[in-house]
């Protein structure tokens, strides 16, 4: 029988036990089920991969606790900037948006985009014109305001620092790096696979900044002939480094399992040549899955047909 696959992360980072009481530690577990439950539900009725993983997403976009959706940072404008991306890797559809302001689960707005577009990649503008176009819910700018998230801007605003922090103790900001992307990939009863990105941005961001999670092969990627994968980490030597794609070229070119090859991009390509902190998780055809990361810890999870339901934070 097909194995059924769910896996989630929340963000990787220095997370680790001492800057977590046992209140906050337990919400995030609740919040990996949650969002794992919202993605399973639907494999468990037969519907596609890509249709778990954005639920998957939505959830965790409408939880506080990360910085994606309900939960962004903000800018140094004080306003929310968001990216998110799917991809399914059956018909190689995929929708990315960047820099949007006002949608509730960006990740829907991604992917109406491939339902409803001929185009890959909106921004700015131009997406949220796409999303009141399409009915997209909206909401304002109350609904994503959160007192932690404006005292971490407010911690920085008046330095070139920027953040790219999911941090558990404000006092810590300048020193802790908690990166705070959500994401989700799957592989359904049928053996097609998808994965979906989301992320807030980093806190104090000027000039339009946009990470690796919008980015197709950078962020987020999916073939059914190799794997899905979604990455959490400094967006930016996740771009040089292409590292989604990088995992699934290994795969094709070299042969590599999943597991050998995200090993070879998060533990030798973003460590010895273009260093970059972070992780990612990952699912083959076959219900396959790895999560790995060269940080203290990431938030993440992982569901299947055949009684595997857990979820972690530390390494």
């Amino acid at each position: 029988m097909q194995q059924t696959t769910l896996v989630i992360h929340g963000g990787a980072g220095t997370i680790v036990p001492e800057d977590m009481t046992p209140s906050l530690e337990q919400a995030y577990h609740q919040a990996l089920q949650e969002a794992l439950q919202a993605g399973n539900i639907l494999l468990q009725q037969g519907k596609e991969a890509v249709l778990a993983v954005k639920a998957a997403v939505e959830s965790l976009e409408n939880n506080i606790l990360f910085n994606a959706g309900k939960g962004s940072v903000f800018t140094h404008k004080a306003e929310h900037e968001m990216d998110a991306a799917i991809m399914c890797g059956k018909t190689f559809k995929a929708g990315s948006v960047a820099g949007v302001k006002y949608v509730k689960n960006p990740i829907e707005l991604a992917y109406a985009i491939t339902q409803k577009s001929n185009h890959v990649f909106l921004c700015s503008q131009g997406a949220l014109d796409f999303a009141i176009q399409h009915k997209v819910p909206l909401a304002g700018d109350d609904y994503f305001f959160s007192e932690f998230r404006y005292n971490q801007l407010q911690a920085i605003k008046d330095t070139h620092q920027v953040s790219l922090d999911h941090n558990v103790k404000i006092e810590a900001l300048l020193k802790d790096k908690k990166f705070g992307t959500v994401g989700a990939v799957a592989c359904d009863v049928n053996g097609n696979i998808a994965a979906a990105t989301s992320t807030g941005g980093m806190t104090n961001k000027k000039y339009g900044r946009i990470g690796d999670s919008p980015i197709i092969g950078a962020g987020t990627y999916a073939n059914n002939a190799t794997c899905a994968i979604s990455c959490t980490g400094h967006g930016e030597p996740f771009m040089q480094a292409v590292a989604a794609y990088d995992v699934s070229c290994l795969m094709e070119y070299k042969g590599f399992t999943l597991q050998q090859a995200m090993q070879q991009t998060v533990h030798q390509k973003l460590v010895h040549q273009i260093p970059g902190e972070g992780g990612m998780i990952g699912v083959d055809a076959k219900g396959n899955f790895a999560m790995d990361f060269n940080t203290a810890g990431m938030y993440r999870g992982v569901i299947t047909n055949n009684g595997i339901n857990e979820v972690k934070i530390y390494k």
